[in-house]
């Protein structure tokens, strides 16, 4: 329907098919929403105060996905953002407990799963696409002597807020370039120097993006200057 069959990963299924088809055959459900309903690895637990205490959901790849039980929420869905088959294996492998391959992660990847197989979905490559192309205006190609640039995962989870949602507030989509030895997140000890190194994003693009959207008041920020 959005075109996903004519690019390859990881904006489309083209010479994946197989793999996504195998991989939803798996899933429990597929909906958006789960018939029960009562984002990366932000954790919750600890933070309440300054992030709330539920999530509804939490967008992830292999690499990133919590595996500590303590963090198990049972009301959230876990979306798979797919960006290499190696991700769709991995979602098998994980789902039926069978040994991880872990070639060809940029980092280990999660070795179990503490989300049922019920809330786990797998994102259509059309939204990070949207994302890349639409919103970021990211080119379609690439010099050979540069990484390709994709969306981060919190630009990625605004653009399925802006498809399912009919108001989007953001809270903690600023980076203090001015200083480097910032947090990067509100948990953890990543500075903002990390992401200064990140050769696979854009923050300037991403940082024009969100003052747009503010300023046209497509979205209500929460953070504060």
């Amino acid at each position: 329907m959005y075109g996903t069959n004519n690019f390859v990963l990881p904006y489309g299924i083209k010479a994946s098919a197989d793999y996504f088809r195998i991989a939803l055959s798996k899933l429990q459900s597929c909906d958006v929403f789960d018939e029960s309903d009562k984002m990366n690895n932000g954790p919750v637990l600890g933070h309440e105060e300054d992030v709330g205490r539920r999530t509804t959901f939490r967008l992830f790849y292999p690499e990133s996905i919590f595996s500590d039980p303590t963090h198990n929420d049972p009301n959230t869905t876990a979306v798979l953002i797919v960006f290499k088959t190696q991700d769709l294996r991995w979602l098998l492998e994980v789902m039926i407990g069978r040994n991880i391959n872990t070639n060809g992660f940029w980092k280990k990847p999660a070795l179990n799963l503490i989300y049922k197989r019920h809330q786990i979905r797998v994102l259509d490559p059309y939204i990070t696409r949207e994302a890349a192309y639409q919103l970021l205006r990211f080119p379609r190609m690439f010099p050979k002597d540069q990484k390709p640039k994709h969306p981060t995962t919190g630009i990625i989870a605004i653009t399925l807020a802006f498809h399912i949602c009919s108001e989007v507030h953001l809270a903690g989509f600023k980076y203090t370039f001015y200083n480097p030895n910032g947090p990067l997140h509100y948990y953890g000890n990543a500075t903002m120097s990390l992401m200064n190194k990140n050769a696979y994003h854009n923050v300037t693009a991403e940082q024009l993006f969100l003052k747009s959207i503010i300023e046209k008041n497509m979205v209500i920020n929460l953070t504060q200057d």
